[in-house]
């Protein structure tokens, strides 16, 4: 039986809610390279092949919520979900100063065997879990790592992104610097890339969302991943309540 490439929680709650996470595992399937991109198991934990504790918090979170989650199960490195079909950075081939061997010598149709295997069966589930209901919400949920290599501290706790729809992303973060949280505007990326998921399953189509990111040391166990649900979820339903979305 085929893996599937993604796992769907809690399909029958009813909020309006969507949690999901692009980047939820590490895996990468048997039929690439024999289930291994050529790197060092070490490797494979950190921040370049999944976000770290985001996959936790998006279930222990969408429960809080009493809403679905949508999580992948493939690497990124073996190919981006949250990025556009003609990004360039879709299939990575170097990451923070690491060289993913099993991606150096891919070609134009290992690149498409990825997009028919896994990115796109992805992405049919998720726009058939916004279409759900027409008041449908996207709380898309990242992690990032407190430092990449060469480069300062990165002193966030919460990061909040977003690109021409911030009627939540900005009382969002409001509500978070209420708490005494050190909150990233657009960090510790810029909060847009065309076709990336939320471009393709919210803006495009007027939904409001918000991605929020978590350093992932805050999240690495469990006791974070609860921890920081408890935390963002009555935000999250307040917030939404306020802005009379």
């Amino acid at each position: 039986m085929t893996h599937s490439p993604y796992q769907i929680e809690g399909v029958d709650r009813t909020n309006r809610w969507l949690v999901t996470c692009d980047h939820a595992t590490n895996r990468v399937p048997d039929w690439i390279n024999g289930g291994n991109l050529g790197l060092d198991p070490a490797d494979m934990q950190r921040h370049i092949a999944f976000d770290v504790g985001a996959a936790g918090l998006s279930c222990k979170l969408a429960e809080k919520l009493n809403s679905p989650a949508i999580l992948s199960d493939f690497s990124r490195l073996v190919i981006d979900p949250n990025r556009g079909e003609d990004d360039p950075t879709l299939l990575m081939k170097l990451y923070d100063g690491t060289i993913i061997p099993a991606n150096r010598h891919a070609d134009d149709a290992e690149r498409e065997r990825r997009l028919n295997d896994l990115y796109r069966p992805y992405h049919s589930a998720y726009a058939d879990l916004v279409s759900r209901r027409n008041d449908v919400v996207v709380c898309a949920v990242h992690s990032f790592t407190p430092q990449l290599k060469s480069r300062p501290p990165r002193p966030w706790e919460v990061g909040v992104l977003y690109a021409s729809d911030d009627r939540l992303a900005i009382p969002f973060m409001a509500a978070c610097r209420e708490m005494g949280w050190c909150v990233g505007d657009n960090e510790p990326y810029k909060g847009h890339l065309p076709g990336d998921s939320v471009d393709r399953h919210a803006l495009r189509d007027g939904r409001p969302n918000v991605l929020i990111e978590l350093r992932n040391d805050l999240i690495a166990d469990d006791a974070g991943q609860t921890l920081w649900a408890d935390r963002l979820a009555p935000i999250l339903d307040r917030i939404l309540k306020q802005s009379g979305l």
